[in-house]
Order: structure tokens, then C-alpha cells, then sequence
């Protein structure tokens, strides 16, 4: 796996923490959803960037 793809990944995990923190702050809703989106995205975009066959 390259190192762009682990580190799309792991940013893929901060923002899900972040979002589950931001839930248990209570914060607002859109905020918590924009986090949850962009989590999605970046853990799509890491196993797109992966080269699955040569």
C-alpha cells in the first residue's frame, strides 16, 4: 500500500473520531455530518489509490 493511501486512511479514521467526539460534545449537526462526509471521502479515495493488480 503507498504512503498516500495509508495516510488517506488514517485521516479517514481521525475524522471519524472526530466526528464521534463532536456527537458527544453535542455539537451541531452539520458539523458532525461535514465530518462524517469528508471521513467517507478520504477512506474511499485511500482504497481507490491503492494498485490492486499490475
Amino acid at each position: 500500500m503507498p504512503w498516500w493511501s495509508t495516510l488517506l486512511l488514517a485521516l479517514g479514521g481521525i475524522l471519524l473520531g472526530g466526528a464521534w467526539s463532536l456527537h458527544r460534545q453535542k455539537a451541531p449537526i452539520w458539523v458532525r455530518i461535514t465530518f462524517v462526509i469528508l471521513a467517507a471521502l478520504a477512506i474511499i479515495a485511500a482504497f481507490f489509490t491503492v494498485p490492486w493488480a499490475d
